[in-house]
């Protein structure tokens, strides 16, 4: 057994000593990793994968996911206008819709593919000058602008708690907005916190370094 499978299954009896981990949605983060790393994973049968560059995914992932059509890879890095055709041509869920020039771009390009992926519209819980994300205020109306205007398929809010933090504050406020927004799934939570983030109802987990180990 590879020991990326070894921890892949480790990670699974630590959220099942708590939670049941069959309604959790493990993304493994495998940016920067070669298929000799991700091709354990796949070959018993986990469909949920992350990527933050767009080209580094196309080389990665375009003839795997033409193989199989159950895997479900998702953006999980900031996503530049310029490109948004070609993450729509291969990804299915986008976690850093996070302002309005790019959702009219993704709306655009939705409609000339004629495909539909789903978005979840990050959040600067913290506040934070450096990172991306729309604010805890304006989040409700971004919301409605993404699905009433755009028809976008936004299925709940991601963010990232400030760094040296107490992240369980920001996982609590989160996921309350989540909830006062009627979202079913909610995107929170990576290798240091996702137990945390899953103690405040987070459905999908950001995982990469304790699957893949620390990266070079």
């Amino acid at each position: 057994m590879s020991i990326v499978l070894k921890n892949y299954n480790n990670l699974i009896l630590n959220i099942n000593q708590k939670y049941d981990s069959n309604k959790i949605n493990i993304i493994a983060v495998s940016k920067t990793f070669s298929l000799d790393y991700i091709k354990p994973l796949i070959d018993v049968g986990h469909i949920h994968f992350g990527e933050n560059k767009v080209q580094e995914a196309l080389n990665k992932w375009t003839e795997i996911k033409k193989e199989n059509k159950k895997i479900k890879l998702h953006m999980v890095g900031k996503l530049q206008r310029n490109k948004v055709k070609k993450s729509l041509q291969l990804f299915d869920y986008i976690h850093s819709l996070d302002n309005i020039k790019l959702a009219d771009t993704i709306a655009l390009e939705e409609k000339k593919l004629n495909k539909k992926l789903k978005y979840f519209i990050q959040v600067n819980v913290g506040n934070e000058e450096q990172k991306a994300g729309v604010s805890l205020d304006n989040t409700s109306e971004f919301v409605n602008y993404c699905v009433k205007k755009l028809g976008l398929d936004v299925i709940g809010l991601m963010a990232l708690p400030p760094q040296s933090s107490d992240t369980t504050k920001y996982f609590k406020i989160v996921s309350e907005l989540n909830n006062k927004l009627k979202f079913k799934d909610l995107s929170l939570g990576m290798s240091a916190d996702y137990i945390e983030a899953i103690k405040y109802n987070s459905t999908f987990i950001r995982v990469g370094s304790t699957i893949f180990g620390n990266r070079g």
